[in-house]
């Protein structure tokens, strides 16, 4: 039998955090392996498990949802822990920084319990976690600020590879990309992965900040 998926729960409001862990520990793939009332506790407490998936919450006490992420998750983490940031506000800039500081996706936490559940086994396998109309939003709010001077041609993609990061970064999923550009699934799979090799990014989330940072997204 294939071991469950073990999350670490970090959430501020024990009332949330309660309801979050009762949620988890119903489903026979998935096991809470602690819970937490605090940034600071999530990153003891997560080195010491080493969870699978860690549901952070953004604004905590002690430490900050958002600097326990790039504790855990961050670029300068030689082992990352895969990060699900749930949050109450779905343009919170505080979101947008959590992902630049290595999360793996985020989700609200009016979420419906069933795509809570499917949220952290997608993060679990090693894929982002985007909501289309979320990430537009939320990226684009803050499109501005983190623009660099360079542009596409700077970038070592082919022009197909170019299209494929555009329409990732308008947040949409492979079968989407795969009508648009008429290529099947398979094929929009190949191209994200050698898109997130050749610009040495870790997922999707990375692939959506790295577009607006060189302009290739509106």
């Amino acid at each position: 039998m294939t071991a469950p998926i073990r999350v670490l729960v970090c959430d501020d409001q024990m009332l949330i955090r309660t309801g979050l862990v009762t949620i988890i520990d119903a489903q026979l793939d998935l096991a809470v392996a602690g819970e937490c009332g605090d940034g600071q506790s999530a990153v003891d407490l997560a080195r010491r498990l080493r969870p699978d998936v860690v549901l952070m919450d953004v604004r905590m006490p002690v430490l900050d949802g958002i600097e326990a992420t790039r504790l855990l998750a961050g670029a300068a983490v030689e082992d990352p822990v895969k990060v699900l940031v749930v949050t109450t506000f779905n343009l919170d800039e505080y979101v947008y920084e959590a992902l630049r500081a290595g999360a793996s996706g985020f989700l609200l936490k009016d979420a419906p319990p069933a795509q809570l559940l499917q949220g952290i086994r997608t993060v679990a396998t090693g894929a982002a976690l985007l909501d289309p109309e979320v990430t537009r939003a939320l990226v684009g709010r803050y499109a501005a600020r983190i623009r660099p001077a360079g542009g596409p041609a700077d970038l070592p993609l082919t022009p197909r590879e170019l299209e494929v990061l555009r329409l990732i970064a308008d947040g949409r999923s492979n079968s989407e990309i795969a009508a648009a550009l008429v290529i099947s699934p398979e094929t929009v799979k190949t191209f994200v992965s050698r898109i997130l090799a050749k610009l040495g990014l870790r997922d999707r989330v990375q692939a959506v900040v790295y577009a607006y940072r060189h302009g290739l997204a509106a």
